[in-house]
């Protein structure tokens, strides 16, 4: 039976062999609007949307070679189960490298949608020639600048009363030069609307990899990622969603460069990672100026701050005054044994402040970090045995508290796959730069478990659900007593075909806060409910034409209080017709507060995430478009206008705009060298 198996798929191997002479296998065309939109299906405003959709762009744009992507990288990907991960790597360890794409299909537990969904992530990569830095323009497989300008066309207050120092236009400019596990180099310049330096935040990378024993090595502005992001997290991360399975844990991907707007999270200096047989070695430092407030708390002290900033708003007096005056200085190392089916990691990081950091003093935040120093030390590993992937992270921070995850993810059959993940959180644990999986946006004052599981009965069927419960034991802002709650999703997916595609989706969370208008001595807790209910179609009208609908109801109720509710109608078209491609969207919604808002993803231009709020009652339309002028110039366009019923103004303050509509305008153009 073994010998009847190795001439099968021998033969298969010839017929790929001398199909893939003849034709090699083209890149699909991904939609990541509609990926993205189903990792982010619990419509959270406080997940980092930028620096996922960056991530699997730069897969997308610089696929892995599929004869050395790791375990991890592909992980990282979100498309294959622990299953088929482990059947890649044994058909290469029994076979060798695969001749050609079209192999795939000759790999035990892959099936045509596993494969479709992986095609556009992978590639079969060429050896380099050479491997220092000569002929790098030649070996460029991404080359580029961009170069982007929006506006809201009504005015805000901040511009009538001069406020805001600067122009009402945001300018973005961006060049990267790359080629995969190579070397990269790009730099990121933005001014936002307000601002008056033209180059207000800028950012830098020069990169080379795979050079001997450097495995990489990298200049300028960079993140990290060890473990499951406990100590270093390097903001890439999708949290709970529509996907149950793959986004509850964290891949080893070490360092990698800083590509977003985001003007916090990020490391500046130099960094390294060294690997000699099964132990690699990453070094690394960091100096930066933070964005920070003073605590005017504290009489006679004006050196002491209470928070850093991350916004990255400098459009006012006040807004500049706070720009990059609490000085960071980071320094930290992680090592890591590999061996077959896993690794064992440890990692330590020192962050210095030039200056105290101490809260204003609330009774919530009497846990938070003070002082100018801390530490974090803590190992992590991951393991996999048959097919599971089993999982974990410790660490211990200068002030003694303890942050700890672990579990594992499995496939216990090509239908069923199955996660569980487990977390405590001190409240008295400070890590800066974690992004751990949780349901607060920072790890601490937390415990919970986390259970997801996804069925899929055959083809075009999938059941996906998840179970969170979780503590906070703590108090945390507007909740004064130790609380808890809980959180599942239940979602249905129907694609029988490649032309249409039907899902439903219904998410509920509970949490504990203080009752408002309270008017006893002391604030009290209360139950929360949260609820969102959803029913998606996408139909292709045409080879060049898709159109997707979507029905969706939020509400938000205090407990004895009246409901506040939510409901949205969404129409979406795009289609492409010779060199125009174009998007668009008719919605009309109507809540009774900001309490039942309703997030909604949306199309934009290449490079930007757009997720914004409806709230109130009105239509919201955009359009986008895209030109290709010609093989190296693509040109995009984008205009947006919410319109408001019953109101006078929108939103508040500087940015308060008296009248009851906005339109934002958008335009974008890409040279490819």
């Amino acid at each position: 039976m073994r010998k009847l198996k190795k001439i099968a798929i021998g033969f298969c191997l010839c017929i790929c062999c001398n199909y893939a002479i003849a034709q090699a296998v083209p890149q699909p065309v991904i939609d990541l609007d509609e990926f993205i939109q189903r990792l982010a299906a619990t419509q959270q405003d406080d997940n980092n949307y930028e620096d996922l959709y960056e991530a699997l762009l730069q897969f997308y744009l610089n696929p892995l070679d599929i004869n050395k992507a790791s375990a991890d990288e592909l992980r990282n990907l979100f498309v294959l189960s622990e299953i088929q991960i482990n059947s890649l790597m044994d058909h290469r360890a029994k076979y060798g490298d695969l001749l050609s794409l079209y192999e795939l299909q000759s790999i035990p537990e892959f099936d045509q949608k596993s494969i479709e969904l992986l095609l556009p992530f992978v590639r079969l990569n060429e050896k380099l020639s050479v491997n220092d830095i000569k002929g790098i323009y030649g070996r460029a497989t991404d080359h580029f600048f961009v170069l982007r300008t929006e506006q809201t066309l009504e005015k805000a207050r901040g511009y009538r009363d001069s406020s805001f120092l600067g122009s009402p236009q945001k300018i973005y400019a961006r060049y990267r030069l790359q080629h995969p596990k190579d070397f990269s180099l790009g730099f990121i310049m933005e001014k936002d609307q307000g601002e008056p330096n033209i180059a207000d935040y800028t950012t830098f990378h020069f990169q080379l990899q795979n050079k001997g024993n450097f495995k990489n090595l990298i200049l300028g502005d960079y993140q990290l990622q060890f473990g499951q992001g406990l100590i270093l997290a390097g903001g890439y991360a999708a949290g709970k969603g529509g996907e149950p399975i793959y986004t509850t844990r964290r891949s080893d991907l070490g360092i990698r460069p800083h590509n977003s707007v985001l003007e916090g999270g990020f490391l500046r200096g130099a960094a390294a990672t060294y690997e000699t047989g099964n132990v690699s070695l990453t070094a690394f430092g960091s100096y930066t100026q933070r964005d920070a407030s003073l605590n005017t708390a504290i009489e006679d002290r004006e050196d002491v701050f209470s928070s850093i900033l991350i916004s990255g708003l400098h459009r006012t007096e006040t807004e500049i005054n706070k720009k990059g005056i609490l000085k960071e200085t980071n320094i930290g190392a992680n090592v890591k044994y590999s061996f077959d089916g896993g690794h064992i990691g440890f990692t330590i990081l020192n962050t210095h402040f030039g200056n105290e950091i101490e809260r204003t003093p609330r009774e919530y935040a009497s846990n938070e970090f003070k002082g100018t120093n801390n530490t974090i030390i803590g190992p992590n590993f991951s393991y996999s045995w048959q097919n599971f992937n089993f999982f974990g992270e410790a660490a211990r921070s200068s002030s003694g508290g303890i942050g700890a995850i672990g579990g594992f993810v499995a496939s216990l059959s090509p239908k069923v796959e199955w996660a569980l993940n487990l977390r405590n959180y001190d409240a008295d644990f400070h890590s800066f730069y974690s992004n751990a999986f949780g349901e607060a946006s920072r790890t601490i004052n937390e415990k919970g478990i986390y259970t997801g599981v996804k069925y899929t009965p055959k083809r075009g069927y999938t059941f996906a659900a998840f179970y969170d419960k979780f503590k906070f034991p703590w108090l945390r802002y507007l909740v004064d007593a130790p609380s808890d709650g809980e959180d599942y999703l239940l979602r249905f997916t129907l694609k029988p075909t490649k032309k249409w595609v039907f899902y439903t989706q219904y998410h509920r969370e509970r949490k504990q806060k203080n009752f408002p208008s309270n008017e006893t001595v002391t604030d009290f807790l209360v139950n929360t409910y949260r609820q969102n209910l959803l029913a998606n179609f996408e139909f292709n009208i045409a080879r060049q034409f898709k159109s997707q609908t979507r029905v969706q109801y939020n509400s938000f109720q205090y407990e004895t209080l009246e409901r506040s509710n939510g409901y949205a109608l969404i129409q979406d078209i795009e289609g492409s017709i010779g060199k125009w491609q174009l998007k668009s969207r008719v919605a009309l919604f109507n809540t009774d507060s900001y309490d039942s808002r309703i997030y909604a993803y949306e199309n934009d231009v290449l490079y930007t995430v757009s997720f914004p709020a409806y709230y109130g009652k009105g239509m919201r339309l955009y359009l986008v478009t895209r030109y290709s002028l010609n093989r190296n110039i693509d040109i995009w366009a984008r205009v947006a206008r919410t319109s408001l019923q019953d109101v006078e103004r929108i939103s508040s303050g500087v940015n308060q705009i008296d009248a009851p509509h906005r339109t934002d305008v958008k335009l974008q153009i890409r040279y490819k060298f």
